[in-house]
């Protein structure tokens, strides 16, 4: 299945029906009250997370979804039937924003959250309800109002506590293999990696956390280079960032320069996510002897004064792995433990996310908008060069 993280739709609620206006007839009862009932409620949209999908492919093919209208009501006081509302499944962690004003309407991070995006209309009322001692034969009634009406802008984050950040062939794929059930694709070429892939990894029966690989960084990323800036958004919702270092590059270029290149650009693409806790992962230890690794994990920290969590580990061999792993998962517990006893500390990390969030979305936009000026120009430079353009020139005989 294709990976689609962003999808733009158009929902339409139902319209409410309309009241009746109808008077009661029947043997004996030539001229009875007023009986008109009133119109069914318009059908409304729900979007709900569901975990039976994690792509937002179905809304690329499918773009217009319309709930259906209510009934009209009937003689004899019978209210119309209401319209059926319309759910439709989106993967955990999409976030819903309305095109047109910008405002987000949702976010939907837990497993069977509903979230309402367009109301149906309000049901008319028919003439029974207008009936008075004064007026015992109202000829009056409402029309049902329409639905809401978007245009929604869908935004996958996946959901994930720890993400891996580095360049291209620094092992993020191989280590994902190396500590959970995920299989992405390894190969010795850069950009192996297309697309994000999750994995679990359980470090005991009832202990386990998930983990997110994206697309590797390069130089420019934050401008648009590359695979990995579509993706960045995906470490939205991490808590901790693994920066996985290859200690010896098979292209020959220097650890600490590569690792220097990955910060700017975070950095250059949302500072509130740079700011985030990062652990430094010294990969690709097997390709050296035992004496020179430590000397020069060493002198690469010392060069990056580095002040997180340091590992050295050997994704391919998986040596070292575990160690990483049981460290992650009992930091993750004891900040899981801290934010649900200090409100206070919850506050500030949700007002962070939501920082890195804004500057994510300002940015992606930011590249859109670039992309989209430049295809307008390309085109228009096209037109001016058409070669098939013939100049006529009109000559007195």
């Amino acid at each position: 299945m294709k990976f689609v993280d962003e999808a733009n739709i158009r929902v339409e609620a139902g319209k409410g029906g309309n009241g009746c206006l109808s008077f009661r007839r029947e043997k004996f009862i030539p001229k009875g009250g007023p009986d008109g009932g009133d119109g069914g409620e318009g059908g409304s949209i729900y979007l709900k997370a569901c975990e039976s999908t994690n792509t937002l492919v179905d809304y690329r093919f499918v773009k217009h979804y319309r709930a259906t209208h209510g009934e009209g009501g009937r003689g004899r006081e019978q209210y119309g039937k209401k319209g059926e509302d319309l759910e439709l499944r989106v993967p955990v962690g999409t976030r819903v924003v309305d095109t047109d004003s910008g405002e987000v309407l949702g976010d939907l991070t837990t497993l069977g959250e509903r979230l309402l995006v367009a109301k149906g209309g309000r049901r008319g009322l028919g003439n029974v309800h207008f009936k008075s001692s004064v007026n015992r034969a109202p000829r009056k009634t409402t029309k049902g109002t329409a639905g809401e009406a978007r245009m929604l802008r869908l935004e996958l984050n996946l959901i994930a506590d720890v993400g891996l950040l580095g360049k291209p062939n620094a092992g993020k794929s191989t280590f994902i293999r190396a500590v959970s059930a995920a299989k992405p694709k390894v190969a010795a070429y850069p950009f192996t990696t297309l697309v994000p892939s999750l994995g679990v990894v359980r470090v005991a029966a009832d202990r386990s956390f998930v983990m997110a690989d994206i697309p590797g960084l390069i130089a420019g990323a934050a401008s648009g280079a590359g695979l990995g800036v579509r993706f960045l958004k995906h470490l939205v919702r991490t808590r901790v960032l693994l920066h996985l270092v290859d200690i010896d590059p098979i292209d020959g270029s220097d650890p600490v320069a590569n690792a220097l290149a990955i910060e700017q650009e975070l950095a250059e693409f949302s500072p509130a996510l740079a700011a985030r806790e990062r652990w430094l992962v010294v990969n690709k230890l097997d390709m050296l002897p035992a004496d020179e690794w430590q000397s020069r994990t060493e002198a690469l920290v010392e060069a990056l004064n580095w002040q997180g969590p340091v590992f050295s580990v050997s994704a391919l061999q998986a040596e070292g792995t575990e160690a990483l792993m049981y460290a992650l998962m009992t930091h993750l517990e004891s900040e899981q433990e801290r934010l649900s006893s200090e409100p206070e500390y919850a506050k500030q990390q949700q007002q962070q996310r939501e920082r890195v969030e804004t500057e994510t979305s300002e940015r992606l936009q930011a590249l859109a908008n670039a992309r989209k000026a430049a295809k307008a120009k390309a085109k228009q430079q096209d037109q001016d060069d058409d070669p098939h353009e013939v100049e006529v020139v009109w000559a007195a005989e």
